[in-house]
């Protein structure tokens, strides 16, 4: 599940990081009143960003700096509303424009190749940290925090003289494990800050340098959301797909993919074997989609209707092993599914196990095109896709 930069700052700050003062508002007249806020407390100008979760909100227009407050309502009033990559912009994060002195890169994300968190910095901050690894992977250090202890302080300060934070080893030693215990506490894939800034100030004439978080990037694993009932509050909902939201309403899991066969399949192993055999057959899957043990007909014609919803289905291969699941529940589900289709989709189905011979029979009455092995049902399934787009 991926958070906004203004919640992400939030975790950032409950572990402790430095994160400048910000707000976010909604309207331009809030973030005028932010701006106000924020200018009152020693900030020389703000500045505005869109929250959206995508990146390059900068080369779309979406960051803004602003001299006053009322050029910020007048900033707020351009982003708000804006598209970007497709996602529109109902909100505006406004804080203390910093006068950065140099930008660095720090993320921590799970390495699941070995089974521990990887700490990755890079002294060229601020761009995108893909863009490096691609060009110039030697830019990129990369530490393994500790299975069961987490950053060590002695591999937070190897990172620190690494990206040539040596005069902030205090602060960059303290941001790197507070990262680390950011992923820990709450269960994140991936914690993020780009730029981490060296920052001057200016105050009653003096000048001192700090190191800031001023940009946040956290991932947060859905699968342990029920081990924190407040981060479920944190889900933007505005930017998430409806099929998503569909499927997690009927407690399925859910992918959406680019091929053009839609799998319906009871159980994660099954569902990533079918689209295996969907390959071999000469087809792509459309989607992952696990619709759980135990399955009635009510959540089968619901899966139906998040398959059919991508127009690029063009067959549906539905995958039933009966444990739990009932055959003949499944079968009716399909039924009363194909009845409220809005578009004619062929569909094959393979169904053993519990009630299989009754299955068999509703489908067999129902006129629906069955196989008695998978590798027939994907045979069969990336036919009929062929013949309904004229390809065959």
């Amino acid at each position: 599940m991926k958070i906004q930069e203004a919640d992400a700052k939030s975790l950032l700050v409950a572990q402790g990081l430095p994160v400048p003062a910000w707000e976010v508002a909604r309207t331009a007249e809030e973030a005028r009143l932010a701006a106000e806020r924020i200018l009152g407390g020693g900030a020389d100008a703000v500045v505005v960003k869109a929250q959206v979760l995508v990146g390059g909100r900068g080369k779309a227009g979406g960051v803004k700096l602003a001299a006053n407050a009322s050029e910020a309502e007048a900033t707020a009033a351009r982003i708000l509303g804006m598209d970007i990559k497709g996602i529109t912009v109902r909100k505006v994060l406004v804080s203390g424009a910093a006068d950065i002195v140099k930008e660095f890169y720090l993320g921590a994300v799970l390495d699941r190749a070995v089974g521990r968190i990887l700490l990755m910095g890079s002294a060229e901050g601020g761009v995108e940290i893909e863009q490096v690894a691609a060009e110039r992977p030697e830019a990129i250090v990369r530490i393994h925090a500790h299975p069961h202890l987490g950053l060590l302080d002695w591999q937070a300060r190897q990172m620190a003289f690494a990206l040539g934070l040596g005069p902030h080893l205090k602060a960059a030693v303290a941001i790197a494990k507070g990262l680390v215990a950011t992923m820990l506490a709450y269960d994140a894939d991936l914690v993020e800050i780009n730029p981490l800034a060296i920052v001057r100030t200016t105050r009653d004439g003096g000048e001192s340098l700090s190191l800031q978080c001023l940009d946040a990037k956290i991932t947060l694993d859905d699968s342990a959301l029920a081990r924190h009932p407040g981060l479920e509050e944190l889900r933007d909902l505005d930017e998430e797909d409806p099929a998503d939201r569909a499927a997690r309403a009927e407690d399925m899991s859910f992918i959406k993919l680019d091929g053009t066969i839609g799998c319906m399949v009871n159980g994660a192993g099954l569902a990533m074997t079918t689209m295996d055999l969907v390959k071999r057959a000469g087809g792509e899957p459309a989607n992952f989609l696990d619709i759980g043990g135990g399955a009635r007909a009510d959540k089968v014609a619901a899966a139906m209707g998040l398959i059919l919803a991508d127009p690029k289905v063009e067959a549906i291969l539905v995958n039933i092993f009966g444990g739990i699941t009932r055959g003949d529940e499944v079968a009716r589900g399909l039924i009363e599914a194909r009845a409220q289709q809005v578009r004619d989709v062929p569909m094959v189905v393979r169904i053993v196990g519990t009630n299989a011979e009754e299955a068999g029979r509703l489908l067999t009455e129902a006129r629906f095109q069955t196989a008695a092995s998978l590798d027939e049902a994907a045979v069969k399934a990336v036919a009929a896709a062929r013949i309904a787009s004229g390809r065959a």
